[in-house]
């Protein structure tokens, strides 16, 4: 890769070295960047009475940041409002909790164009720019709008979907044809393009012609790409960070509560997507149904806040409140909390620590575009003795780890038997379902999906 990236995304991760505690997308994007050199741009954080027009810049090398604050008028409307009261919800297939205001979708186009201003000044001829995810969505045409001529890519890393769903958004048709002004549109799953495809036929008369692993797309007077392309993990790293993590002071301390219990556990944003209700019922019926699982095995699920200026948020975290102590007040015994809720973060290498000494990893959301606690689960696990994955059906990362005992969320009680066929599975069937999924996270590791990416988009 030849050309400057200049990766934009709603929140930047900081450069400094020693800082970067950070995963997934700040990986990929840090690896990326600092490889072909180039700029990541965003919101910085900050919510100002008066934002003004400065943009922070930190350079680090060929490496560098820019960022600018948002109003609070703006940071309600844009990300609280549209970002995260209607898209969110909407692209997880929940149009019962979209809420829907065109003051908020005003805001979230009025944020786009200010970040379209302020990054055309930084960017240079030959920039390749690669925009992340549902809060950025109209920015291509902010950018083209400006005389932009640059290559720019887009992807997302939410599930799409299908036609009936998105229509219910009052200008799903304005907001897809932003889409339009990308060269290249990336989406997890192969079932997220043919989504995308099928709307794009069925809502803009587009002209599709499937070649090279994709869509050539003709929609809304303009010639574009559509891609899956998965995103992964840098497995080789969390193989390493979890194999040292004995000695970290929690994994230590949760190794010596648990007095032999085996742990299952799940790791997730506080979020009504991650299906985190129906889990603790599924744990709840595995007590009840299979009572010899008493004071001998635990469920840890650390499930951090977040977006706390969305009223979901408030009303899940009371959910699951109730729903812990109903389950620890009907089974605990003196020496034995069956649930351990815990809703603070950890750092990346204390959390591997805890996924290590897990006999099941438990990742059941209702949607997901990917989900890589799954893939972290397993590359933390010990190749002599790993445990086992219960992974929901509606996670994008099923379509790739087939070898995961896969469920139906929804279903309470086939959660149940599989948690029970997990903490029941031989060590022999154990190892050969991990190795064969540690061969897929190998070779579609994050490094290979952000040059997949960019190259394809530097390609034409």
């Amino acid at each position: 890769m030849t050309n400057r990236t200049v990766v934009v995304s709603n929140r930047v991760a900081p450069i400094d070295e020693g800082r970067t505690a950070a995963g997934g997308l700040a990986v990929a994007v840090l690896a990326a960047l600092r490889r072909s050199g180039g700029i990541w741009f965003g919101w910085s954080g900050e919510v100002v009475a008066s934002p003004g027009e400065t943009v922070h810049l930190t350079e680090r090398g060929r490496l560098a940041t820019a960022t600018v604050d948002l109003g609070e008028d703006d940071y309600e409307a844009y990300y609280n409002g549209f970002a995260n009261a209607t898209l969110w919800p909407l692209f997880h297939y929940r149009v019962d909790l979209v809420d829907f205001d065109r003051a908020n979708y005003a805001g979230y186009r009025r944020v786009n164009a200010h970040f379209a201003r302020k990054l055309a000044g930084l960017l240079g001829p030959d920039d390749l720019i690669w925009v992340h995810d549902y809060h950025l969505i109209p920015l291509g045409e902010e950018l083209r709008r400006l005389g932009i001529g640059n290559r720019i890519g887009f992807f997302l890393h939410t599930p799409l979907p299908p036609r009936e769903l998105l229509a219910t958004l009052p200008m799903h048709r304005e907001l897809m044809r932003c889409l339009a002004f990308f060269d290249l549109v990336g989406v997890q799953t192969e079932r997220d393009r043919v989504r995308l495809c099928g709307y794009l036929a069925g809502e803009a008369d587009a002209l599709l012609e499937e070649r090279d692993g994709g869509a050539s797309v003709r929609a809304f007077g303009r010639e574009f790409r559509v891609e899956a392309h998965p995103i992964g993990i840098d497995a080789a790293h969390v193989e390493r960070s979890a194999a040292g993590t004995a000695n970290i002071r929690d994994v230590e301390r949760l190794r010596v509560s648990l007095a032999d219990r085996r742990l299952i556990v799940g790791v997730d944003r506080l979020d009504y997507s991650k299906g985190l209700p129906q889990r603790f019922d599924a744990f709840a019926h595995l007590l009840r149904a299979r009572p010899g699982n008493r004071n001998r095995v635990s469920l840890m699920q650390i499930a951090p806040p977040t977006r706390g200026g969305v009223a979901e948020y408030s009303e899940i975290r009371r959910t699951l409140d109730t729903l812990a102590g109903h389950v620890n007040g009907e089974f605990a015994d003196v020496d034995w909390v069956p649930i351990r809720y815990l809703n603070r973060s950890f750092s990346r290498r204390t959390l591997f620590g805890f996924l290590r000494l897990a006999r099941v990893g438990l990742v059941t959301p209702l949607r997901d575009g990917m989900n890589l606690v799954a893939m972290e689960y397993l590359a933390s696990q010990p190749p002599d003795d790993p445990g086992a994955l219960v992974l929901s059906r509606f996670a994008g990362a099923a379509q790739y780890l087939p070898d995961a005992l896969i469920v139906n969320p929804y279903d309470v009680e086939g959660v149940a038997e599989a948690i029970q066929a997990a903490l029941a599975m031989p060590l022999g069937e154990r190892r050969e379902r991990w190795e064969r999924s540690m061969r897929v996270l190998r070779s579609n590791s994050v490094e290979a999906w952000y040059e997949r990416f960019l190259a394809r988009l530097a390609g034409g």
